[in-house]
Order: C-alpha cells, then structure tokens, then sequence
C-alpha cells in the first residue's frame, strides 16, 4: 500500500520561511519520553500510516532537500520514497510523478500535506476496491472543490472553486486501486496534461464512463498553508478527542484570508 503525498509547491501563502512549509511545526509528539515538534506534513502521513501504508512517496521539488532529509529514515513501519517534480505545475502533474512506483493491484492514498483533518481513521473509511473521496462540509465551498453526490453516493461531478457551488462537501484527501491511478495518468496525457486540477481531471473520467464514489465521512479540515490557517490549527489541536470528533465542532480556514504573522516563523 502506497501513500503519494505532493510536496513540491512553493507555499506562497504563508512566504517568507526558512524551510518548506511542509515542515512547518504544528503541535508536537511524544517522541519515547520526549516531546517535540510536529511537522504538518506529519499528520497526513500518520493517518497515512494508520491505514496501513508501508511506503509513503514524497514529490518534491528540486529545492526541497530539506524533506528528504527529515524523511529519509521513514516514518513508522512506512519507507519513504522520493520523486522530483521539476515545476511546480499543478497537482496532477506531481501525483503522476509517483505513477510509476505503483503496481496496478496496490491500494494507493492521496492527500494534501499542509492540511490537519479529521477523523484520524478517515483513510480507512474509504474503500479500497475503488476511486473514493474523504468529503468535509464548508461553509464556503466556492473556495475548494466541491463534490456532487447522487443518491447512491456516486461522484457526478467535482466543482473546482466554482460560485454557487452545488454542494457544501469538498474532497480533503482520496483512495483508489493502482490501476485506476495509471487509467486517470493515461487520461490526463491524452488531454494533453491540461489538467492542473484533480476535480477537472476526474469530471473527464467519469465523462468517459468512469466511476468514484465519495464518503461523507469527514468532521474538522484546516488548510494550514495561510497564517489564519496555522493559527487555527493549533487551536484545534488543543481540543480534546471528544470535541474533534464532534461534527458540530467543525473547524475550518478559508483560504486567501491571510493576515500579518503576529510571532515570527520557527523552524530550522
């Protein structure tokens, strides 16, 4: 089981760092008896982990060397691998970058490695037999993608940051056979790799007969890649496990809403 995790954007959102936002200390973990920092990325690639990966690849761009180094030795029972995606060109274009280390009967996960989310077992409410997406509901969905459902809970559509979206339920992360990954990277080549979003890729499989279903399954989604975000983060890290579980509890952090950092970046 492959975990694909993109990490090569620039993270201009919440620029200037000294490092990749990936690695951006959210929280912390006990580490034997100690406590220590936890990286963002770190959360998906646990959830990751927990539903039984025992390989995670990181994408990365060419100036990134700072994730192999915290990677590099794995994570958990999982081995990390690494690819290189030369331009940060869009989200498709980095996941198929990783195409060719997954064999077509292994299960492979998906998800966004500056973003908190939760429940933590959401990955092992998705099939395994089959493209599925993690839904979280926002009150704006109209700054994400949003997925439309039949009754059935088949995906009819994915509304890629689109006014008046027809559903308040975005995609936080997805699940899916290795086979249908190299059916969507033959697709996205035969469009030409004009596909920079997820959601219009998807909209074309499911246009050629293609199916996914989507699993309303998710309680709290932050966006951690604007300083709003980040702040709300550690607020809801310090919840207990009760209040997070809670769908009433819902947290999250519309992008573009950035403001002034009021303590200045750690890392290194």
């Amino acid at each position: 089981m492959l975990g694909i995790v993109p990490a090569a954007g620039r993270g201009s959102r919440i620029q200037p760092l000294g490092f990749s936002k990936e690695l951006l200390p959210v929280g912390s973990r006990i580490d034997g008896q100690t406590e220590r920092p936890c990286a963002v990325s770190e959360y998906l690639v646990r959830r990751m982990v927990r539903n039984g990966v025992d390989k995670i690849c990181f994408v990365i761009g060419s100036g990134k060397s700072d994730i192999l180094e915290y990677y590099a030795a794995g994570y958990g029972d999982a081995a990390a691998l690494f690819v290189v995606q030369p331009n940060p060109v869009g989200l498709c274009d980095a996941i198929f970058r990783a195409a060719p280390l997954v064999a077509p009967d292994e299960t492979v996960l998906i998800g966004l490695p500056d973003t908190i989310w939760f429940p933590e077992d959401g990955f092992c409410q998705l099939p395994d037999d089959r493209l599925s997406f993690l839904l979280f509901p926002v009150d704006h969905p109209e700054l994400f993608d949003a997925v439309v459902l039949d009754g059935d809970d088949r995906v009819k559509e994915i509304q890629v940051k689109q006014q008046g979206a027809a559903s308040n339920w975005i995609w936080g992360a997805f699940k899916m056979p290795g086979r249908i990954l190299h059916q969507l990277a033959a697709l996205w080549r035969e469009r030409d790799q004009s596909d920079e979003y997820v959601g219009t890729l998807i909209n074309a499989y499911l246009a050629a007969g293609g199916e996914a279903c989507g699993v309303k399954a998710g309680t709290a989604y932050v966006d951690v890649g604007t300083f709003n975000g980040y702040r709300t983060a550690l607020r809801l890290l310090e919840n207990n496990e009760t209040t997070l579980e809670d769908p009433k509890t819902l947290m999250f952090v519309l992008p573009g809403q950035a403001q002034i950092p009021s303590h200045p970046g750690e890392g290194g």
